[in-house]
């Protein structure tokens, strides 16, 4: 497992790092973000959809657990996983099915972790008590299929 540390001082930063790591994956990648209400996730999704040019599309998927975006070359989907009660859950709904369909952003993802494939990117986001714009980022490259990953 590879370990990088960034330090997002706007809402800006952490979109632009998004746009960058978005412009490194495929069908088949996955990452999760975890991180306390308001700690940057959905910017860093905005940022990772507007690579593909689907910026305007983002919606939260609170209640629906799941969105699909696309464009004419790659399907992404959009999970939230908070309001799943268990795994058993996760695999009734067909969550596992998404992962060779398309590239797969998961919120809360560390719910799901037994699910997931031996690769995948996990984006942890933190406040810095003492700035409001700041975010502490900590991503782990987990499984060697990331391992040329750049950030």
């Amino acid at each position: 497992m590879k370990n990088i540390k960034y330090v997002s001082n706007s809402e800006t930063d952490t979109k632009n790092l998004a746009k960058k790591l978005a412009s490194q994956l495929s069908v088949g990648d996955i990452i999760i973000l975890s991180g306390e209400l308001g700690s940057g996730k959905t910017k860093f999704t905005e940022g990772f959809l507007s690579f593909f040019g689907l910026e305007n599309e983002i919606s939260s998927p609170t209640f629906t657990i799941v969105n699909e975006y696309r464009n004419d070359k790659i399907k992404i989907f959009h999970f939230d996983v908070y309001r799943l009660e268990d795994l058993d859950e996760f695999y009734a709904i067909g969550g596992d099915e998404y992962f060779n369909s398309g590239i797969c952003i998961i919120e809360w993802g560390e719910l799901i972790k037994n699910a997931l494939p031996d690769s995948f990117i996990e984006v942890i986001f933190s406040k810095d008590c003492s700035s409001e714009n700041t975010r502490l980022l900590n991503i782990n490259l987990v499984g060697d299929k990331y391992k040329n990953i750049s950030i």
